[in-house]
């Protein structure tokens, strides 16, 4: 039985603040089509199973999408508030077991939702810039040599001497 001291983080939260959140960050000039990036785009109610996440429809590919269409947070069972609270948690470097017990989810589920969070944001850096002289260690791979350390050892010594 959970404590009266304890705060549920996640009744601090409602969904529409969290969808205006995801709207503001995710199409700050305005709404585009996510098939083909117009932004003739017209609002098309709300979704019958959350009320805070708008519909919309493409006037240009008349493709429908709505605001977590092709972002990591679409198609999940969690509501949107846990996952933003569980970003949060993230920012502030919480281990997953913390960030389980603080959201009162299932470890596993947790593991899963900060895979997905750091793959999407991951997948939002650009790759750094190489510019002038590029320095990498050599690495030495033995493969091919399982159960086999005699042929190991012998391509070593030989690949050391020779270099």
């Amino acid at each position: 039985m959970p404590s009266p001291l304890l705060v549920n983080l996640t009744s601090l939260l409602d969904d529409a603040k969290c969808y205006a959140l995801v709207r503001q960050h995710r199409w700050p000039d305005g709404v585009r089509c996510p098939h083909c990036a117009s932004a003739s785009v017209a609002r098309h109610g709300f979704d019958d199973t959350h009320r805070a996440r708008q519909r919309y429809r493409c006037k240009s590919c008349q493709a429908r999408f709505d605001d977590l269409t092709g972002t990591v947070l679409a198609g999940h069972h969690q509501p949107l508030r846990v996952w933003v609270l569980c970003l949060y948690l993230m920012g502030l470097n919480l281990s997953n077991r913390q960030i389980a017990q603080e959201l009162d989810l299932v470890a596993s589920d947790v593991q899963a939702m900060t895979e997905q969070l750091r793959a999407g944001l991951a997948a939002k850096v650009p790759p750094p810039p190489l510019n002038g002289t590029v320095e990498i260690d050599e690495v030495y791979v033995v493969a091919g040599h399982k159960g086999q350390p005699a042929e190991v050892a012998k391509r070593g010594a030989r690949d050391g001497a020779a270099g």
